[in-house]
């Protein structure tokens, strides 16, 4: 197959998938002398439409990874209106330093079954949604280091004569195990399923949140609304120009602080050519 185009194709509230994705995508377009398009579908109506690929192209995917798994509210897109009519892809994750768990062979099989043929994958660590500490400032520059290296080594494969035969190998369980559920020192379930933001009176209104709400859970007329789900991304709490958007939820704080205690080593990223 000659390849004409690198796709980056990312849901990425806060901006970690999109870096690595993005920059992986460069690195290969790069080394293949291919242009790179971007397709981000992070907001609402960028999921409205079919997003149709085809020979030729070659697709760097990536989400982030929620409770060890694809976040479930993409599952109708990524599996009914994502199209690879036969072009490569490289299925991504980011994750928040705790664990991938079966996120990228989940990404790999959604790929594969939307008629991709994947190449390689990889999961990267960004700043977890929860917390200002947990690998804080991830992706940083050794990551990238790597992102540029994982895209370097997918081209070389390729320039090496590499044919499809099967998924490419990457690391998971298959079945895929049930999503992470949090739990507090007694072994009881945390449910932080309906859980929402507060917000303070340092609000200025000024619609930042509804605009970058991924699932278009915020009002636009009242931005102390919420008309939907909220998937504890943290797009609004992080981009919020006052930090007026908190959570006060006891399960929620538990929860976060428990992750900030446990998970404070420095992962590291994992990917498989």
């Amino acid at each position: 197959m000659e390849l004409k185009k690198i796709w980056a194709m990312y849901f990425s509230p806060t901006g970690g998938t999109e870096k690595v994705v993005r920059g992986t995508a460069e690195a290969l377009a790069a080394k293949l002398g291919l242009p790179v398009e971007v397709y981000d579908f992070t907001l609402p109506g960028a999921r409205e439409t079919d997003a149709v690929f085809g020979e030729g192209d070659l697709v760097v995917c990536g989400t982030p990874v929620i409770a060890g798994r694809v976040p479930n509210v993409l599952l109708p897109y990524l599996t009914g209106k994502v199209k690879g009519n036969g072009a490569l892809a490289v299925p991504m994750v980011s994750f928040g330093n705790r664990n991938f768990d079966d996120a990228l062979i989940e990404l790999r099989n959604i790929l594969e079954e939307d008629g991709f043929k994947t190449v390689a994958g990889g999961a990267f660590i960004s700043e977890h949604s929860f917390s200002k500490t947990l690998a804080a400032g991830r992706p940083d520059e050794k990551d990238m280091a790597i992102v540029k290296e994982f895209g370097e080594a997918i081209a070389e494969k390729l320039q090496s004569g590499w044919e499809y035969t099967a998924p490419a190998y990457v690391k998971g369980c298959d079945p895929i195990r049930p999503y992470f559920k949090p739990q507090d020192r007694n072994g009881e379930h945390i449910d932080i399923r309906k859980v929402k933001p507060k917000v303070s009176d340092a609000c200025c209104g000024c619609g930042l949140c509804a605009e970058v709400c991924p699932m278009g859970s915020i009002s636009r007329e009242n931005v102390k609304e919420y008309v939907g789900i909220c998937i504890k991304c943290c797009a609004c709490v992080k981009k919020c120009p006052t930090g007026a958007r908190y959570y006060d939820d006891p399960g929620y704080i538990y929860h976060k602080e428990e992750l900030e205690e446990l998970y404070a080593r420095r992962a590291e990223p994992e990917w498989f050519v």
